[in-house]
């Protein structure tokens, strides 16, 4: 009896870890080296949608948004892939280095793993801030062929406009002769960006290369945002043609004390496309 009773214990505690084992550390071959990524999946199911998660400038896979976002969306069924950039967090390449173009070749290689990966019936992409720039430039170009939805959470369109004025994090520059790099401090830490990223960001076709994507998108967006104004997003509605909007009264740029709500937003909206 004792044995017995000592076995049952041992799956009953053995059981909670083996349901929550659905996330695994994958490396992914990307624009300047290899990317850091998780993939999270749902428990039990052979088959399932799955969303490309992609952060903002400076930040990070593990943001104490994106992680609740993946999270809501396993508990729905929906796989997801969050990761790196080139030069943030754990992935490879120099911060210095990094560009709004070879982030989208970043998320374009993620979408290539992602598209073999056994069991993803379909995919779609999220983003925060200058990820949400990176998320609906690739859905333009893609098309609605590859990507089924799309949502942009305070989606940072505002770059070209701030970096046609030389302005980035509140530090001005010269914009006709950007220098060499620019040092800023962001709320992960100090980073240098290059003059390469400022000459990209000037001349970069957002709207224009977003528009083309012609399927379902939703814009999540706080009225509290100092850093990218929420008339961006209203931007954003206005060029897609089945376009959503979420407006969170009073909310930062971060979702800061809203990240579980608004992933929970996200999450339930992906339900409403893919499942």
């Amino acid at each position: 009896m004792l044995k017995k009773f000592l076995f049952g214990l041992m799956v009953l505690f053995l059981l909670p870890l083996t349901a929550c084992a659905n996330s695994k550390n994958v490396t992914i071959d990307g624009d300047h080296g290899k990317l850091a990524a998780v993939l999270q999946t749902p428990a039990g199911q052979k088959n399932f949608p799955l969303v490309i998660i992609c952060h903002g400038f400076t930040g990070m896979k593990e943001s104490p948004l994106l992680v609740p976002l993946a999270d809501e969306l396993e508990k729905r069924g929906i796989a997801s892939i969050r990761f790196d950039f080139n030069g943030h967090g754990k992935s490879d390449g120099k911060f210095q280095d990094m560009t709004i173009l070879n982030e989208i070749s970043d998320a374009k290689k993620v979408y290539d793993y992602a598209s073999k990966i056994d069991g993803v019936t379909s995919i779609a992409i999220a983003g925060h801030s200058q990820g949400g720039v990176v998320a609906s430039m690739l859905a333009g170009e893609f098309g609605v062929e590859k990507i089924k939805a799309v949502v942009l959470m305070a989606p940072a369109a505002v770059l070209r406009d701030d970096a046609i004025r030389g302005n980035l994090f509140g530090v001005t520059y010269d914009a006709l002769n950007p220098p060499e790099f620019v040092e800023i401090k962001s709320p992960y830490g100090n980073f240098k960006v290059g003059r390469e990223y400022i000459l990209t960001a000037q001349t970069l076709p957002i709207f224009e290369t977003a528009e083309k994507f012609t399927g379902n998108a939703l814009m999540i967006h706080g009225t509290g945002d100092i850093t990218v104004p929420y008339t961006y997003s209203l931007s954003y509605k206005k060029i897609y043609k089945h376009g959503e909007i979420e407006l969170l009264n009073r909310v930062d740029h971060g979702f800061h004390g809203e990240e579980n709500h608004v992933a929970k937003i996200a999450a339930d909206w992906f339900v409403s496309q893919l499942k």
